[in-house]
């Protein structure tokens, strides 16, 4: 009797509250990571602090997520689940394989730590969903990862490296705004999606190209993630030159939190300044790639507001790519690919540091 052979693929993503009750243990998580909460302070001043913020910022956070409309909770861990369904459907037509995709957050649950997570290996395979590589991000995914297991996941067989610079990440990113602007997305496979038509024509905008901010001390560590928007923008406006696009492309970055130097331009302030100008202004998330917080409140509410009261002639969001199948089926390709062409530290390439169990370092 013949057995399929089985693989597990997990999906990792930042993760969201599923409900308010969420909320605290999510932003404990968060601030205690020392990839994303990174300051020069001794480690028990720095947790401490970390537990007290998350703490203060709580009932704000609160009101927020109840604003949304989703039960008190965030979207992002059930729109990563919708991208596992689709993504194990066509990993299971693809291949000859069992697969079985999962999905992990580095905060909140279901929580990568959790056991039924295993160890990165040829046959459990972890896709970070970023685009872009940051020490906020993908560097937090694989050190929770190797605190677990006490192996850097890179050059494993089991881990599947960003794809910022990748030509086909951006025909694909171009061809998802054009099919936005052309009205050939399905409306329902989205969160929110904006009602209003867009009068202008798509080929004269401004679009933003909204990235989640990162303090500046993680750039001066060596965190190549400004390089790594830059590029992706480059490629994505590019591609859209080619399908006629005359309009200017902007990079700018969004969700600053506390006093500390983030990356710039902030997009309040790039928003701001194309609603002066009476442009018609379009915005995607660059850094994103399911909708939430960010996506549905940050830009579709608070920016679309600044830039109509600032005098822009229009305003749209972008959504994020979801479950669009040209995106699914790239992920695919992507995660059967994996990370066999891997012959160096990415984490030091990309990140400014080697992990300690790093099996490239000299």
């Amino acid at each position: 009797m013949n057995h399929k052979e089985k693989k597990t693929l997990i999906l990792v993503n930042l993760g969201g509250p599923r409900t308010t009750d969420e909320i605290e243990v999510f932003l404990t998580d968060l601030f205690t990571d020392p990839f994303v909460f990174d300051l020069p302070l001794p480690e028990f001043l720095r947790l401490s602090l970390a537990r007290f913020i998350a703490k203060k910022r709580t009932p704000k956070v609160k009101r927020t997520y109840e604003s949304m409309g989703f039960g008190g909770g965030s979207p992002l861990v059930s729109e990563t689940e919708k991208q596992a369904k689709v993504l194990e459907k066509i990993l299971n037509e693809k291949t000859t394989i069992d697969w079985t995709v999962k999905v992990a957050m580095t905060c909140g649950f279901p929580h990568i730590r959790n056991p039924e997570f295993e160890k990165p290996s040829s046959n459990t395979i972890y896709l970070p969903l970023y685009p872009q590589y940051s020490r906020s991000t993908v560097l937090s995914t694989l050190n929770h990862l190797e605190k677990k297991f006490h192996e850097c996941p890179v050059g494993s067989g089991g881990y599947v490296p960003t794809f910022a610079d990748d030509p086909k990440y951006h025909q694909i990113s171009a061809r998802f705004i054009l099919d936005f602007f052309s009205g050939n997305l399905q409306e329902t496979d989205y969160l929110h999606f904006p009602k209003q038509k867009q009068t202008a024509d798509w080929r004269n905008l401004d679009i933003v190209f909204s990235a989640h901010g990162v303090p500046m001390r993680l750039i001066q560590k060596g965190d190549r993630y400004m390089q790594e928007i830059e590029s992706s923008v480059l490629g994505i406006t590019e591609e859209l030159r080619s399908h006629g696009f005359v309009g200017k492309s902007h990079i700018s970055y969004q969700s600053k939190v506390g006093p500390a130097k983030w990356t710039t331009p902030s997009s309040i302030n790039m928003i701001e300044t194309l609603g002066k100008e009476g442009k018609s202004i379009a915005v995607f998330p660059i850094s994103f790639v399911s909708d939430h917080l960010e996506t549905l409140e940050e830009i579709g509410e608070q920016f679309k507001e600044i830039a109509l009261e600032s005098g822009a002639k229009s305003f749209i969001r972008i959504p994020a790519f979801g479950i669009y199948p040209p995106f699914m089926e790239y992920l695919a390709e992507r995660v059967l690919l994996v990370d066999k062409s891997i012959s160096q530290c990415l984490c030091k390439k990309m990140g400014g540091e080697s992990l300690s169990t790093c099996r490239f370092k000299q």
